[in-house]
C-alpha cells in the first residue's frame, strides 16, 4: 500500500473510532475537501484493509446496511456489560411481535398486525418504536383512511446488530411469533451483554406500558395461520 493510501486508511480509522455511529462511504467523503477528495473505490479499498487488519482483534469493523462502525466482539459482551451502571430495559412480548411483524411482513399497517396478532396494537407501542427509530413510516396504503405504512430503519439494523435483513433468521424457521420476541430480546441482550436467565415479565421499565394500561393476552399464530388469515 502506498504511502497516500495508507494515510487515507489512518484517517478513516480515526474517523470510525469518534464517530460514534456508522459511517457510509458518502459521510466519509465529507472529511476531504472537495478538490481533493479521494475515489469511492479508494475508500472501499481502505475500509477492506481495516476489516482485514482487525479479524483477529477484540475489535471488529462491522458493516450495518451501507455503512460502518467499530464494536466489541459479542464473546466479550458479558465483561463490558459490567462497567453499565443499570440494567437494560426489557421489552414486553407485546412490543417485540409487533416488531417482528414489522420487520418480516413490511411495509405493514397497523390494521395488518392486528389481523395477525389478533388483539388491538397500542398506540404506546407505535409511539415507542417511532421514538426508539427502529420503524418509520414508509408510505401510505391507497385504500378508505389511507393507513400509514411501516417499515424498518438503519437505527433498528445497529440497535440489533444486523449488517441488514438478511441476516435475521428465516420465517419458517420459527414457531411462531412468541419465538420471534425473545430471538429479538435475545439480540438486545447479545448487544447490552446482559444476563438473559431470568427475564422478567414486569411491565416497569417498559416503554409500551408507560400509561398503565396491560395489553390481552395476544393469540399467537404460526406463519400458516397467518397466511390464511391474511
Amino acid at each position: 500500500m502506498s504511502e497516500d493510501n495508507t494515510e487515507l486508511k489512518n484517517i478513516i480509522e480515526a474517523a470510525l473510532l469518534v464517530a460514534g455511529q456508522p459511517l457510509t462511504v458518502d459521510k466519509m467523503l465529507t472529511m476531504f475537501p472537495a478538490d481533493s477528495q479521494p475515489g469511492r473505490e479508494e475508500i472501499r479499498a481502505a475500509i477492506e484493509q481495516l476489516e482485514e487488519e482487525y479479524a483477529d482483534r477484540v475489535v471488529e469493523l462491522k458493516q450495518i446496511d451501507r455503512a460502518w462502525r467499530f464494536q466489541t466482539r459479542d464473546k466479550y459482551a458479558s465483561w463490558i456489560t459490567r462497567l453499565a451502571e443499570e440494567r437494560p430495559v426489557r421489552y414486553s412480548r407485546a412490543l417485540l411481535e409487533t416488531l417482528a411483524i414489522i420487520v418480516y411482513r413490511q411495509p405493514v399497517t397497523r390494521g395488518d398486525i392486528e389481523d395477525i396478532r389478533g388483539v388491538s396494537v397500542s398506540t404506546d407501542i407505535v409511539k415507542t418504536l417511532l421514538g426508539r427509530e427502529w420503524i418509520r413510516q414508509v408510505g401510505i396504503r391507497n385504500v378508505p383512511g389511507r393507513p400509514a405504512l411501516y417499515g424498518t430503519t438503519r437505527e433498528f439494523l445497529e440497535h440489533f446488530n444486523l449488517k441488514n435483513l438478511e441476516e435475521l433468521p428465516p420465517l419458517s424457521a420459527l414457531r411462531d411469533l412468541e419465538v420471534i420476541g425473545d430471538e429479538l430480546n435475545l439480540r438486545l441482550d447479545l448487544e447490552s451483554g446482559a444476563d438473559t436467565s431470568a427475564p422478567s415479565d414486569d411491565a416497569s421499565g417498559d416503554p409500551s406500558s408507560a400509561d398503565g394500561e396491560h395489553e390481552p393476552e395476544p393469540a399467537i399464530m404460526n406463519e400458516a395461520q397467518a397466511a390464511e388469515r391474511e
